[in-house]
């Protein structure tokens, strides 16, 4: 049974609407099966970087561990809803102990791909895979080789930052491009090609092409359309176990709009559970 896991945390995104991050994980929770969803009570407070490159670590490291903690002992796929990307990290180690030759597949219009060093903004929701793959600050990033870049997928990205574009092609992780992903099975024969043994499949709204919902802080024109996207994910899935799953980046406008993208919000839900 899938079971689901919402953190309504805003602490990683570089938006001026980050707090509207909130909003719109509490919306998704309304939709959510209430016996088996679980929502976790993120700090309001902003949190401190502690002297490194990453704005407001100290609540990010929080809402971290809470997830972790969520998350242990749970052997049944959960799907984890956000708030910004950086809920991902702690999902991601949960499900690679459990399957060490893990593949993850990162659906996003931003590769999330920057260090401290190299992002423009500070945001960590910007440097989410890079520390996934364990290079960035070591009170954030999983273990260096727990996840290789073999086995990582980023896919339907259309705006790089330039250290970002260097860093996947010098780790050699695969990109696939928004139109190569008009062929649902392409992402499915990259991710088997990898020998990976279960999958990992991470979700941001800004993939799709912004006429497909406007609940999105960071717009990106020419994204998938929701058809094309669950696709996507239910051809990866027929190749590989999904052993967990995340979804983050809804950013309504207000309250008042806040249910106007759940209807194509759910049926990418539906895909990943």
């Amino acid at each position: 049974m899938m079971r689901y896991l919402v953190v309504p945390q805003w602490q990683g995104s570089p938006s001026s609407r980050a707090m509207q991050l909130i909003d719109g994980a509490q919306t998704i929770a309304g939709d959510l099966p209430r016996a088996s969803t679980t929502v976790l009570e993120v700090p309001m407070e902003a949190g401190e970087s502690l002297g490194t490159g990453i704005h407001r670590l100290s609540a990010l490291q929080r809402v971290r561990d809470q997830v972790a903690e969520a998350l242990a002992g749970h052997d049944e796929p959960v799907l984890t809803v956000g708030g910004d990307c950086g809920i991902a990290l702690a999902p991601i180690a949960h499900a690679v102990q459990r399957v060490p030759s893990l593949a993850v597949v990162w659906l996003d219009a931003h590769p999330d791909f920057n260090t401290p060093g190299s992002s423009p903004s500070g945001a960590f929701a910007g440097m989410v895979l890079r520390a996934v793959l364990g290079d960035g600050e070591p009170g954030l990033a999983l273990p260096a080789g727990a996840i290789t870049p073999d086995r990582t997928f980023v896919a339907g990205v259309r705006s790089y930052d330039d250290a970002e574009l260097d860093a996947v092609a010098e780790l050699g992780v695969t990109a696939l491009a928004v139109d190569a992903l008009r062929d649902p099975g392409a992402l499915a024969a990259a991710v088997r090609a990898s020998g990976a043994d279960a999958v990992y499949i991470h979700v941001d709204v800004d993939v799709l092409d912004p006429a497909e919902i406007a609940g999105n802080a960071h717009p990106e024109p020419f994204g998938l359309t929701v058809a094309e996207l669950t696709a996507t994910i239910a051809a990866v899935r027929a190749e590989l176990p999904l052993v967990g799953s995340s979804l983050a980046g809804y950013s309504p406008a207000s309250l008042a709009t806040a249910t106007d993208d759940l209807g194509a919000i759910l049926r990418v839900i539906g895909a990943l559970a």
